[in-house]
């Protein structure tokens, strides 16, 4: 039986995106509350009767939640065009080594914004 889990994190951050056109408000520097869901997948485990301990997956997340929260994102190595395109692919490349069997990270950057980066 495959299985997909999620869990969800949060973080207040501010940014600006330098590649924008100069009059977009999003040039400006502004801030976000973030949200991001961890998704992992996979054949359950008949004998465990679950696919991972969802305190894995905080275990993996928090350093990267208390690496971003109240930070300026423009400043953290990799994030120097915080996009949520490119926040989510920075995510992901993060917590795979620690979740072999995360499938996607989906980063709402307002309540109706979202971006979904399912890896290479």
């Amino acid at each position: 039986m495959i299985v997909r889990l999620s869990k969800t994190f949060h973080f207040e951050a501010a940014h600006d995106l330098p590649t924008f056109p100069p009059d977009h408000k999003c040039r400006r520097l502004h801030g976000h509350s973030f949200r991001f869901d961890v998704v992992v997948e996979g054949e359950l485990d008949p004998a465990k009767g679950y696919l991972i301990d969802y305190g894995d997956i905080k275990k993996a997340a928090e350093p990267l939640v208390k690496r971003l929260d109240h930070y300026y994102l423009n400043e953290i190595e990799g994030l120097s065009n915080p996009t949520s395109e490119v926040l989510a692919r920075w995510l992901f490349d993060r917590l795979k080594p620690a979740l072999p069997q995360l499938s996607a990270v989906l980063v709402y950057e307002t309540c109706t914004s979202s971006c979904e980066y399912r890896g290479r």
